[in-house]
């Protein structure tokens, strides 16, 4: 690698490959296509953005397109690419919904980024506008590729891809690979693509699960403070149903004099990322959440996540109490279970027994 980027990993205070860069990094500074399976928070976004830095000047034009299903994500990943290009002069820019795509056409008129990380929505919007040339395009990255087709973003990603010389490296990264995304590779990865999955002991989640079995929801309050107020220097998670429940329940910790933000759909961009930002500082220590927040996002040093509503999917509960534990460090997960919630819970014990055959 070059000097620029081995100083920028430096200043990172990276000293050894986690297991799914040693897989990836050395295969795509060859040129191969990968299809990499690792868990989010293991580094992946190292693995695809050391080698696009690598194979990039800053006199070149469009070169890399990074795609991420949500918002947060798009804003983590431009973050550290950022970081690990600086010293190559590389620019980078991060666009998404929920900001006036007029200022995104007004930057991309002044401005010509090296590297661009995005939605897809906003970015077959800027295409369609005309607004982003991607006809030279070498590096297509695929960010979250199960959370994609969940969110109902194959459609996008495809005519984004229409847009993409077909002259270009790609990269695949997924936390599962269902039927699905082994599709998707197939139909878009050059045939010679490199499949990398990593299980890794040491970068396993260590999470210890508790259940509180309750009679009632109205039991859940009382629970919540309990367990507020023995991890009270902790940083926690609380997942909710519904933007309503988000809303209402941090109100109510609020009154009770916890130091809490909320996390859901109905905040706008900017009150989302200031949310997260006070979050990520440590100034505010509960965040109470809907599922927006529960995939892609890497937030250090989260002890407790508290699942105040069981979620149906028994996905969304692995990719919840993910948020804690992260590699390798240990973390500890409450769910509030009442009687209605006895087929979300034999759905998830169905699921975590498959993994555990994998």
């Amino acid at each position: 690698m070059s000097e620029q980027l081995r100083r920028a990993i430096k200043d990172l205070g990276f000293e050894k490959p986690t297991p799914i860069q040693k897989e990836a990094i050395p295969l795509a500074l060859k040129g191969y296509d990968i299809l990499g399976q690792a868990a989010t928070g293991t580094g992946k976004t190292a693995a695809f953005g050391i080698p696009i830095i690598e194979g990039i000047r800053k006199e070149d034009s469009l070169k890399a397109l990074i795609l991420t299903p949500t918002r947060e994500l798009a804003i983590q990943v431009k973050e550290q690419i950022q970081h690990l290009a600086k010293y190559k002069g590389l620019k980078v820019s991060v666009f998404y919904g929920g900001t006036p795509v007029a200022k995104n056409i007004e930057f991309l008129e002044k401005n010509n980024p090296n590297i661009v990380v995005g939605t897809p929505g906003r970015i077959k919007d800027l295409i369609n506008r005309s607004a982003l040339d991607l006809s030279r395009v070498s590096y297509f990255v695929l960010d979250e590729a199960d959370l994609m087709l969940d969110m109902g973003f194959i459609e996008d990603v495809e005519y984004i891809l229409k847009h993409v010389p077909l002259q270009r490296q790609n990269f695949m990264f997924s936390a599962t690979i269902p039927k699905q995304v082994e599709e998707l590779a197939k139909k878009h990865l050059r045939k010679d693509y490199k499949f990398t999955r990593v299980i890794n002991a040491e970068l396993k989640p260590k999470i210890e699960e508790r259940l509180i079995k309750l009679n009632s929801p109205g039991q859940k309050i009382s629970e919540l403070e309990k367990i507020l107020r023995d991890h009270i220097l902790e940083r926690i998670i609380i997942f909710v149903r519904t933007r309503k429940d988000a809303k209402e329940l941090a109100e109510r910790l609020l009154s009770k004099n916890f130091n809490v933000v909320s996390l859901h759909g109905d905040m706008t961009q900017k009150q989302r990322e200031n949310a997260l930002r006070l979050f990520k500082e440590g100034k505010v220590k509960i965040v109470v959440a809907t599922d927006v927040a529960s995939r892609g996002l890497d937030i250090k040093g989260v002890g407790v996540v508290i699942n105040y509503h069981i979620p149906e999917d028994p996905e969304v509960y692995i990719h919840r109490i993910g948020r804690t534990g992260r590699i390798g460090n240990y973390g500890k997960a409450y769910s509030f279970v009442t009687p209605e919630d006895s087929r979300a819970l034999w759905r998830i014990k169905k699921l975590k027994e498959s993994y555990q055959n994998i």
